[in-house]
């Protein structure tokens, strides 16, 4: 038992702190959470580099009447804060293609591929994405001599899609190949991306990060403005990054946001009106292939939310990885295109995760090896009569590996 005495001692003397200490220790608290939280964020801004310049250094972003695209033999280099450092280089028609926009050769099987960032290879070096491996694996497949020539755009959702297809047609194709995520349909009515711009571009750091937090705070609880501006930060992109590792905690994290509608099973009124105007585009997409008659074919690659959940094969109540493929599978066919269904086929790959940035949500270059090998599988499956297998195509996991 403490003597009384010993206790009112400690008393007086706590009593007796100057009153300068009382200020001078809780901001001395303050400081050590500040050097660490500032230090923190330094070394991830370090880890998690990104670049000022990227592809959209190559690119006409402000043409209503083309959408986003290429400017002719441009040359440019970015990185994302997930991304390795990435050349983009177009050719004399603004095309990542690898090649020049020139007649086709006698005797080669040509594939003209469209669609928007992942078609084009965004963050990734143009030999490691699907478009440059997979003309040699349907070689190997189908013993016959394959070019593909990629019009893959960024920004280019289904709606600016529609307004360069004429370039498509004119490139001689065999096979039109429309490489489709769920931006094609979240974001189908969009021909310029204004809303990816930065509005305020030009404004010193300190200007700009005060109208962000402005924008945060706007008509929200401090708790919830402080959350936002920590959201941010490359501290939170760091944590993110490596939590997201774990694929049932990153299913979670990300059926909780508001991008997650599209895994529902009953799409929502909004996602229902997105994919009518989907549907609008693949009409006139798909009729124009027709009148052409050049043969089409879509297919609809995953992102990691759903290839997560395929994976795992389970997904929590009110959810399902394939509504949206089902969806996006009946409005092709019913154009009479071609649908290349590669999404069942990630049941048998484990750990999806390891294809994708895990934050940005693009597929890296392991993810275009992958694509490459489910794509010429299903193109040579026999579902493209020109593209029959001579060889019976490999398992994907063990080609995946």
């Amino acid at each position: 038992m403490i003597p009384s005495r010993a206790v009112n001692a400690a008393e007086e003397k706590e009593a007796m702190l100057p009153r300068r200490d009382w200020i001078l220790l809780p901001a001395i608290g303050l400081l050590t959470i500040g050097l660490l939280a500032g230090s923190t964020e330094f070394l991830a801004r370090r880890m998690f580099y990104e670049s000022k310049t990227g592809v959209a250094s190559c690119m006409v972003l402000n043409d209503p009447t083309t959408g986003a695209r290429g400017i002719a033999n441009a040359v440019c280099r970015g990185k994302a804060p997930e991304s390795e450092w990435t050349e983009y280089r177009f050719n004399h028609c603004g095309h990542r293609a690898g090649m020049e926009c020139a007649p086709k050769q006698p005797g080669v099987y040509r594939i003209v591929m469209i669609g928007s960032s992942v078609a084009m290879g965004e963050y990734v070096q143009r030999e490691k994405t699907f478009a440059a491996l997979l003309p040699s694996e349907l070689a190997r497949l189908t013993g016959r001599k394959v070019e593909l020539y990629n019009e893959g755009m960024g920004w280019g959702f289904s709606h600016s899609t529609t307004l360069r297809f004429k370039d498509a047609l004119q490139a001689q194709p065999d096979l039109i190949l429309w490489v489709l995520t769920h931006e094609d349909v979240a974001r189908a009515p969009v021909v310029l991306p204004t809303a990816d711009l930065d509005p305020n571009a030009g404004v010193s750091f300190s200007a700009k990060a005060w109208l962000r937090a402005h924008d945060i705070f706007a008509g929200k609880s401090i708790m919830d403005g402080v959350a936002g501006v920590f959201g941010h930060t490359r501290t939170a992109l760091l944590l993110r990054h490596f939590l997201y590792r774990s694929q049932s905690q990153y299913v979670k994290s990300y059926l909780l946001g508001s991008n997650a509608g599209f895994l529902r099973t009953e799409l929502d009124a909004g996602w229902k009106a997105r994919l009518k105007e989907f549907d609008g585009d693949a009409t006139e997409i798909e009729g124009r292939s027709k009148m052409a008659g050049v043969p089409f074919a879509a297919v609809f690659v995953p992102i990691h939310s759903q290839a997560a959940m395929v994976s795992a094969g389970a997904w929590p109540p009110g959810y399902d990885p394939y509504t949206l493929d089902n969806a996006m599978r009946a409005i092709i066919v019913s154009h009479g295109g071609t649908y290349l269904d590669i999404l069942p086929d990630f049941r048998s790959i484990p750990d999806p995760g390891r294809y994708y940035m895990p934050v940005d949500g693009h597929p890296n270059a392991q993810g275009h090896a992958v694509y490459t090998v489910l794509i010429a599988k299903e193109l040579a499956s026999g579902a493209i009569p020109a593209l029959r297998a001579a060889v019976q195509p490999q398992g994907a996991p063990e080609r995946a590996k």
